[in-house]
């Protein structure tokens, strides 16, 4: 992605930065082109990790007021927004909505009904990436298969938490879980926390290529952050064949565990 030792600038055009993408299969059920476009390099940042970038991105203030800042503004901004206020910053704005329709009668939300924060990024921040955003298409992804996203179904948030006891729809390439009986006990899907600890999902729902459905596990500790591992022998390349060895696929992305509500 930029590359900072090379200011990430288009030499012809110093106002245009370059990000580098792969081509991947496309792993959503109904996708019409065999192909998505996916970042190089996408690596998880948090806001000691944005504000550790500040010097990369040529910014004055440093690291640390940074930091102290965006955690005091964001806390600000989730109290705000919580209040009823609608929030606009130049990169998203944010709203609370109430679903559902009422007759004016009311005097509670109906059972199960709760205020969902909308958020969409800003027309500035839209108008910012097609004009100075520019892609380069470094080729194909050669990985044997990879985990695109993971939904949480009782939530319905993407890549973003994994409800204990419910169930877990993992997209992807080359997920299908196959084994012979020297590896039936390695093969399966894993939540890996920081320490390296292994949690395997006991219940898979559905096992396909592109698509595996699992019950989060009840060993998972509510809070903790979790990437997925899938392993298996599958060929991710000749549907049906076993290698000789596993093969590991590692999520880029963790999941924060939750208990069932």
């Amino acid at each position: 992605m930029f590359a900072p030792e090379q200011d990430g600038l288009d030499r012809e055009s110093p106002s245009v930065y370059y990000f580098s993408y792969l081509f991947t299969l496309a792993f959503l059920p109904d996708a019409k082109k065999p192909y998505n476009l996916k970042a190089v390099h996408q690596p998880d940042l948090d806001i000691h990790g944005i504000a550790s970038k500040a010097e990369v991105y040529n910014i004055a203030t440093s690291p640390k007021v940074i930091e102290e800042g965006l955690t005091a503004g964001l806390e600000l901004m989730h109290y705000l927004a919580a209040d009823g206020y609608r929030i606009k910053t130049p990169l998203f704005n944010l709203r609370i909505r109430i679903p559902g329709e009422y007759d004016g009668g009311e005097t509670r939300l109906p059972d199960g009904v709760f205020p969902e924060a909308r958020l969409q990024v800003s027309a500035a921040f839209r108008a910012y990436l097609r004009d100075k955003v520019g892609l380069e298409f470094d080729g194909i992804e050669t990985a044997e298969g990879f985990i695109a996203q993971a939904v949480d179904n009782a939530t319905g948030l993407i890549d973003e938490s994994a409800t204990i006891g419910n169930r877990l729809t993992i997209h992807g390439s080359g997920l299908k879980l196959e084994s012979d009986d020297l590896y039936k006990n390695d093969a399966g899907i894993y939540f890996i926390d920081g320490q390296g600890g292994k949690v395997k999902a006991d219940i898979i729902a559905v096992n396909e290529p592109r698509t595996l459905k699992a019950v989060v596990p009840a060993g998972l500790t509510a809070g903790a952050d979790y990437r997925l591992l899938t392993v298996t022998q599958s060929s991710a390349r000749n549907s049906g064949a076993l290698l000789k060895n596993l093969r590991e696929i590692h999520s880029e992305f963790k999941l924060t565990a939750q208990a069932a509500s």
